[in-house]
Formats: structure tokens, sequence, C-alpha cells
């Protein structure tokens, strides 16, 4: 799984600042994990989709599994009192605490992830200031 977080990494860390970066990593690799562990219950046979998409004012990450879906409508708090000790349930929580739209989609099989570009930052090339 790192290999393609490291993939979409080299492809938008030139549109994202720092903080945002780890940000969209958090979230990738949690929708990631959300969809090869639960989506598809570690069947190496079903793939995971991830579709990218670099607009002039936003990211938009897809992904999507092959499993029967879950209710994403209703989810459990993570911060309500009888969850705080849980070992799990907390991935979808930071994904929509992280990214600035998030949606599920074809029955709960795919998320959609978005994180705005407004305040982007454009590595410049090296070679000295422009002024």
């Amino acid at each position: 799984m790192p290999e393609i977080i490291n993939e979409i990494f080299l492809k938008i860390k030139k549109y994202i600042n720092e903080d945002d970066l780890f940000n969209i990593r958090i979230s990738l690799l949690e929708a990631l994990t959300n969809a090869i562990k639960h989506g598809n219950r570690f069947n190496r046979n079903l793939e995971v989709e991830v579709f990218l998409e670099i607009k002039k004012d936003k990211l938009i990450i897809k992904i999507h599994d092959k499993g029967e879906g879950f209710d994403y409508k209703n989810l459990k708090d993570p911060t309500e009192p009888d969850n705080l000790s849980k070992t799990s349930g907390r991935g979808i929580f930071l994904i929509k605490n992280f990214m600035d739209d998030v949606r599920f989609f074809d029955c709960g099989r795919g998320i959609e992830m978005v994180k705005s570009l407004k305040n982007r930052r454009i590595n410049e090339e090296k070679g000295g200031k422009k002024g």
C-alpha cells in the first residue's frame, strides 16, 4: 500500500502545502485500509481502484472497492464515551476532519475525498528567486 500512496504524492506534492499533505496522507491511508480490510476483506482477488484528479481549485481522490458496501449514514461517533476505548472506528472520522468534502457512493463501496487548492503552493524550480 505505501507504493500507491507514494505514487500519488509524487503527483500532488507540488500543489499542496505541507500541513495539507499530512492530512491527505492520513486520509488516503485510512480510506485504502478500509477498502482492503472492511470492503474486500483482504481478498487479494478483489481490486481496489484509486482515481486521482487535480483541478484548478481542488484535488479529488476516489477509492472504490469490490466489497458489499456499508451503511455510511449510520456511523457511530468515535468521540462518544462508549466508543472511546474501541480500537477501530476512527478512520472515517479522521477523513471527514482532514478533508474539505467527503461523500460515499455505490452503496458505500466508494469514497470521494476533496481537498481545496485555493491556498495551494506550487513549488518553484531551483535557480533563484524571481523579482
